[in-house]
């Protein structure tokens, strides 16, 4: 039989003299009770496994999606509502977040769309056919649509399709002829300069017909690059020789370069600590680097059982999001190395592009699977509007949830995740090969 005796600690023990009344314990504090921690415990225990339980991610999937895998997402800074997309089959289409539906529709390409970017409500497309296309995406533009137009379906009233003076103020503003194929396009944050990647790393100026230089680095082919948005004269690529390699548009050259083991198929850059950079590689894992010192990743961040496919910081730079050929999306705390979420669902197939909306709220996937799907950035969060008391408790939740994370019980439920089976099983191989 245990006995259970209660202890006290030796520092608070005081010998009982004859001529003095015993001491007890104060309690100076009358708000904190004797068991206060205990059931603090309980409430975060509690909170951890609610959270879990109401855990929903999925909002619902934009309209009836594309005819095509979806393989390019981009965002409107101006617009928080506002993205498109680009598909196997050349279309780009244009999306409301808010009421989930389409906005505008582009037969942009002949073949699959390479590329998107948006800038000042100009929308930058490449392709497969050796075009780049500049289209706008003003909403005072799309009045009506045009089935047999080839360049822009939605076109104004009294522009080309409705009449008048016979310019098009939405669709193609201006086409761009180049000697190859193109593999990805970015815009600089002020100029009206524009570069794109394929068999060379070519810039462009938007007044002018041809590219205005030509930047290379060993790399045959070159299938990300991307403006860094404070030096905004620094350009990151990637290229098919497994290579990282950074530009300097002042003066042509290149600046660094790092070979890894395998090819790196997405870049992007921190928007907040924007000398850091996050790669999504075919070995499964993603990389934070710090440009000034590419010789060492800050971090490697493990979990997908599939080559990485596209990688995007949240606005806040506190965190980012994959989404990998293992058909997951796995969202990471930037400084830690273990992804702190597994979104999936039964249908979804290959992930190639993911994006967080401009207010971090929510992100958006692209697929194989030809739809493009929404969710929450948080989980168990709801949108709906709380009250004070509400919004205090949920406060008072997540101090508790924080103060103790690191309790075996609290910390096994907040990390356990269901995955698919084929996810779970080449996890298992993984980790067994790593321990030979």
């Amino acid at each position: 039989m245990k006995v259970k005796t209660i202890s006290r600690s030796s520092d608070t023990y005081i010998p009982v003299k004859n001529t003095q009344e015993s001491a007890l314990p104060r309690n100076l504090n009358p708000a904190l009770h004797p068991f206060e921690r205990a059931r603090e415990y309980t409430r975060a225990l509690q909170a951890t496994k609610l959270e879990r339980m109401f855990a929903q991610p999925f909002i619902g999937q934009l309209g009836d999606g594309h005819r095509d895998g979806v393989y390019f997402i981009a965002k409107n800074y101006q617009a928080t509502n506002q993205i498109a997309s680009g598909s196997g089959d050349g279309i780009i289409k244009y999306w409301n977040l808010t009421d989930r539906l389409e906005t505008a529709s582009f037969k942009a390409h002949y073949g699959m769309v390479s590329g998107i970017c948006i800038y000042a409500n100009k929308m930058y497309s490449c392709g497969d056919d050796k075009t780049i296309k500049i289209w706008s995406v003003n909403s005072d533009d799309f009045d009506i649509k045009v089935n047999d137009d080839v360049d822009g379906i939605y076109r104004n009233q009294l522009g080309g399709a409705g009449g008048g003076d016979g310019k098009t103020s939405g669709g193609l503003l201006k086409t761009f002829i180049g000697e190859h194929s193109f593999k990805g396009i970015d815009h600089h944050r002020d100029d009206d300069l524009f570069v794109t990647g394929g068999a060379t790393i070519q810039l462009w100026d938007v007044n002018r017909s041809k590219h205005i230089s030509d930047l290379s680095w060993g790399a045959d082919n070159v299938g990300t690059v991307k403006f860094n948005q404070t030096e905004t004269n620094i350009i990151a690529s990637s290229g098919s020789d497994n290579s990282i390699v950074l530009y300097d548009i002042r003066t042509n050259t290149p600046v660094h370069k790092v070979v890894t083991s395998l090819r790196n198929n997405c870049i992007t850059w921190n928007p907040m600590e924007t000398f850091n950079f996050a790669t999504g590689n075919e070995d499964h894992n993603g990389y934070l680097y710090d440009m000034r010192n590419l010789q060492k990743t800050l971090k490697v961040y493990k979990g997908h059982v599939g080559a990485i496919m596209d990688v995007d910081f949240a606005p806040t730079g506190q965190e980012l999001v994959t989404g990998s050929y293992d058909k997951t999306i796995r969202l990471w705390k930037t400084l830690d190395g273990r992804s702190k979420d597994v979104y999936h669902t039964k249908r979804m197939q290959k992930v190639f592009s993911v994006k967080y909306s401009t207010d971090s709220k929510y992100i958006i996937s692209g697929s194989d699977d030809t739809n493009l799907r929404v969710w929450r950035s948080d989980a168990s969060s709801r949108s709906n509007i709380k009250s004070s008391r509400q919004r205090a408790k949920l406060e008072y939740q997540d101090k508790l949830k924080e103060r103790y994370k690191y309790m075996p019980e609290i910390n096994r439920i907040a990390r356990h995740r269901h995955l698919p089976k084929p996810v779970k099983k080449a996890q298992d191989m993984k980790r067994l090969y790593s321990k030979k």
